[in-house]
């Protein structure tokens, strides 16, 4: 006969132990969707789905039987939807190979990845949720409903780059503007200048000018020796008027007796020559 009593203690054991762990279980998961759900979301509001929905929720009046909204402005919308969407998927294939890196250094946190992790699944809800609308106005229409938002929001970006570049053409043309008209007055500041300059110097030396006397220039130089003997020599030498076979030649210097304004002074060579008779 098996023992109950000894086999009672074991089964409460387990029993104790597989409640606990079901317990603790539950308030985890429950804690951890709380958790998720607090955590903040990744992107914004879509202001684009937002508009969508109300589009079409919209009442239509009492006394007319038509839509409330036509048809052509779902689909602009939905269109302006997936534009959106387009943005934010490839915002997040952009991050993710960088938040993984993050991740696996431990620079970042799992809350972090956790509100990764849900943008990437409401994201592929959301497309999932734009193609089936997009079938629903057009059969097979959701097939290429991205590409042509894909087109529109390449063309936003375009748009918004000629801008920006626009608006820069205007602040470097305004920039220069301003630059060179700066250069033009400091250049015509420095030709006043230089013109200034020569008249200045003409005038100073049109009113400190005088004649110089030959006293002064002779006073200014010195005589050497060299040339008192030479016009001692020049002054006693006798004049030819003897016989005619008698020659007297005279010659000067004129290196060193030359000088400028100063008189007496002997210039070139003198050369007096007398022939005998025939």
């Amino acid at each position: 006969m098996v023992d109950w009593l000894s086999l009672a203690v074991p089964l409460a054991y387990l029993g104790v132990l597989i409640g606990s762990l079901a317990t603790f279980s539950s308030l985890y998961r429950k804690r951890k969707a709380q958790k998720a759900a607090s955590l903040e979301s990744w992107f914004p509001a879509h202001i684009q789905r937002d508009i969508y929905f109300s589009l079409m929720h919209l009442d239509p009046p009492a006394e007319k039987k038509s839509p409330a909204v036509p048809e052509s402005v779902l689909k602009a919308s939905l269109l302006r939807r997936a534009t959106e969407d387009i943005r934010r998927v490839m915002t997040l294939r952009s991050q993710k190979q960088a938040l993984g890196v993050l991740l696996q250094r431990g620079s970042v946190g799992d809350d972090l990845w956790q509100r990764f992790l849900r943008a990437e699944k409401e994201m592929e809800d959301e497309v999932r949720d734009v193609v089936s609308e997009a079938n629903a106005y057009v059969p097979g229409w959701g097939q290429v409903i991205f590409q042509s938002a894909n087109e529109m929001l390449n063309n936003d970006l375009y748009r918004a780059r000629l801008k920006e570049h626009s608006e820069k053409a205007a602040e470097e043309r305004a920039w220069w503007d301003k630059k060179k008209s700066s250069i033009q007055e400091e250049f015509m500041k420095e030709l006043n200048e230089e013109s200034a300059v020569p008249n200045a110097k003409i005038a100073d030396v049109s009113g400190s000018t005088s004649p110089i006397a030959p006293a002064s220039v002779s006073a200014s130089r010195p005589v050497t020796p060299a040339k008192q003997n030479l016009a001692a020599s020049v002054a006693n030498t006798p004049s030819v008027q003897g016989s005619d076979d008698d020659a007297v030649m005279v010659e000067a210097d004129t290196s060193t007796v030359n000088s400028p304004g100063t008189p007496g002074s002997v210039s070139g060579k003198k050369k007096n020559k007398g022939k005998g008779k025939k």
